[in-house]
Formats: C-alpha cells, structure tokens, sequence
C-alpha cells in the first residue's frame, strides 16, 4: 500500500512538468523550410529564381514568434512563408487595398486552404494602417510606389506616404522593423510618371520614411540588377520579372 501512494505522489509531482512542456510555445519553421513548404502554390515557386524569398526573408529580420504586419499580400506569395516562419506562437495580420478586388480573392482562396491558422486578413481603403497589436515588422514588398498612384487610393487620391509612414511607426513596437522593397526609378518622377512606370527612387523612400523618426538600418542588394536603365515600365518584356529593386530595412528606435 505504502509503495502504490508514493508512486501516486510521484506521478502527480511529475504532472506539472508534463504540463510546461506541453504549454511551451511551437517555434516556427526555418527559412529554408518556409520556402520549399509543398503547400506553396507552383506559380509562386517559378518566381523564387527572381523574387529570392530566401535572402529576402533573412535580410528583413523576421523570426520565429513574431507579430508581422504585411500591407498587400495579393494572394500571399510572402504571407504562406511568413507564416511558417513567424510559427504558432505569431501571427501574421494582412492588410489587403479594398480597390483591388482580384487580390482580395486571391488572399481569400490562400485563407480558405486551411494551412494557415497564424493568418489574419483584413480588406481596407488604400493606405489604411490598423492593426490590433503591436507589430514586429512591418512588411510591404513591391507596393510603396503604388501608394503615390492616385486611381488606386481613396476617392481617387494618392495615399499621403509620409502620413503612412508616420501610422507605421506608431503601429510598430520600440525596436520593430519596417521593411520595403521596391522597383528602382530615377529621382523627381511625379506621380503620372509612377503611375506610368510603376516604379519609385529609392532615395525618396529612405528620405519619407527616415523623415518619421526611423533609422535605416541596412540594404541589401540581393534584387539589384545594374542591366536596368530604370526608363521602361515594370511590366515592359524586356525587363520584367528582373527589375533593379532595393531592399530597405528600416528600424524604430528602441527608445
């Protein structure tokens, strides 16, 4: 009898062990793994060779538990990768442009595959900035210039980008990220010529962005590429799908 009660008393002194382990946070996936993830849809694939998720995903900081804010994800090339990266215990909360209606169809079939429990979508007027927690990094690839194109904001205005960047900062927590890549484009273009080119230069991003209080804390140059003349259309076929891009990683100071 004495031996059964102090296997008893063991058993339970060893529950809240179990338990700890149990409740542990699930880390998210590696990068690597993000990126040759079978769920990823094949069309998203065949862009790797160019889009290079995996040095973009290394150079933007993210990790594995963080609390990412990803503006335009038209249907989720970045957000499936970020998802398993940022794991369980993050969350990725997706901000879609209300105007652009195939995107939002597109995020929502990505929803609708049922991978993606970590993945949150939100269909807003162009430029909004809500997120319902602190981020860690703020995340908009390829769709800053889009901002400065008025048809595809409010009432058919262009977004006001340094009101935007100014809403970013303050969604952001002390330290957190804000990550742009974008076409290269020469200095001075209006907003018709972006409109026109798609396209921004990459000077006028850091001195918008930096004039809010950010720091840039590095770029990178994994998606430059010096046989663009920076003078044709994105979409030209000549150039597309390989355009000079910058990467710009912008920090928040911590205090």
């Amino acid at each position: 009898m004495r031996v059964t009660t102090l296997m008893i008393v063991a058993a339970v002194l060893a529950l809240p062990t179990a338990c700890d382990k149990a409740a542990a946070p699930q880390k998210g996936t590696s990068i690597a793994d993000a990126v040759s993830d079978p769920a990823r849809p094949a069309a998203f694939t065949r862009a790797d060779a160019f889009r290079k998720p995996a040095q973009t995903l290394q150079f933007s900081g993210v990790t594995s538990g963080m609390t990412v804010g990803e503006f335009y994800p038209a249907g989720g090339y970045f957000t499936r990768m970020l998802s398993d990266v940022v794991g369980p215990s993050g969350h990725v909360y997706a901000i879609e442009n209300a105007g652009w209606n195939d995107s939002v169809q597109d995020d929502r079939k990505m929803l609708a595959e049922g991978k993606w429990k970590n993945v949150s979508l939100d269909v807003e007027p162009f430029g909004t900035v809500k997120f319902p927690k602190p981020l860690d990094l703020a995340w908009v690839t390829q769709n800053y210039h889009d901002l400065k194109i008025p048809k595809y904001g409010p009432g058919g205005k262009a977004v006001d980008t340094v009101a935007f960047d100014r809403a970013v900062y303050a969604a952001l927590k002390p330290g957190g990220i804000f990550f742009i890549i974008d076409h290269q484009g020469p200095p001075n273009l209006s907003s018709t010529d972006i409109a026109k080119m798609h396209r921004i230069n990459r000077d006028q991003v850091v001195k918008e962005v930096t004039s809010v209080g950010f720091k840039l804390a590095g770029e990178g140059n994994f998606l430059r590429n010096p046989a663009d003349d920076h003078s044709k259309p994105i979409f030209d076929p000549s150039i597309r799908g390989h355009t000079d891009q910058y990467a710009l990683r912008f920090v928040k100071p911590a205090t």
